[in-house]
């Protein structure tokens, strides 16, 4: 027998969520994004402060953002501590090797999330901070990674089918062991990134190395790409 779901428990997720992703925000604003009755998305925001989750922003009447609390339960030990741990030397050397900012993303729902980064030492570098988002659309990790996944979830992460052309650039991408973001996600920005596999061959991870394109032009790509191919290797299985 099918257990029923809370749609009340399932909207108030969904508020604590995009306030998370927006904050501040106010009650207006997310019942739009969400679509929701105004007065629920109230109560559920009114709960959530109750219970210490969220509070009023300073300097922006009516608005919400998330409480300190969130940090308590961001460190636990998880499945990605180990991939983490592990990979932390592995970027060190990386951005040794290349001068650039190395950093770990791993799955979480229908995106990619940065667990960890350790940046370049030069004045100008690119810095992604933890927890970020990383796209599907256009960024190296997902370049790396879909080639990896069954075909009915690379159609449901791109959100449209693979067309041929699209096919023979996921096989070029198993072949080569990398793939490239020349400034899709940010004008100005390069970054090459390489799947990290588990013993089934299904992608738990990515090493990203990224930079300004001025220190990682194309001549520069084979090089960086075969340290990731290779210390992705070191990481995967």
């Amino acid at each position: 027998m099918a257990v029923k779901r809370s749609q009340s428990a399932t909207r108030m997720l969904q508020v604590f969520e995009a306030v998370a992703a927006t904050q501040p925000q106010g009650v207006s604003a997310l019942a739009r994004k969400l679509g929701a009755d105004k007065s629920a998305v109230q109560r559920d925001l009114m709960t959530l402060a109750d219970a210490g989750w969220i509070r009023p922003a300073p300097g922006h009447a009516g608005q919400w953002e998330l409480t300190p609390r969130i940090l308590t339960f961001a460190r636990p030990p998880h499945s990605t501590d180990a991939l983490r741990q592990k990979a932390r030397p592995v970027m060190e050397h990386l951005r040794r090797e290349t001068g650039e900012t190395a950093y770990l993303t791993v799955p979480e729902a229908d995106h990619f999330v940065v667990v960890d980064a350790l940046e370049s030492f030069h004045m100008l570098r690119m810095g992604p901070p933890i927890g970020i988002v990383v796209p599907i659309a256009g960024s190296a990790t997902a370049r790396a990674v879909l080639p990896h996944l069954a075909p009915d979830e690379q159609v449901r992460l791109l959100g449209h089918a693979i067309a041929p052309e699209l096919a023979g650039e996921f096989a070029a991408t198993r072949a080569q062991g990398y793939a490239i973001n020349d400034g899709d996600i940010q004008p100005g920005a390069v970054a090459l990134a390489s799947a990290i596999l588990d013993g089934d061959g299904r992608p738990v991870g990515s090493l990203v190395v990224t930079g300004p394109a001025e220190r990682l032009p194309p001549p520069r790509w084979a090089e960086v790409g075969q340290r990731l191919r290779e210390a992705a290797w070191q990481l995967s299985g």
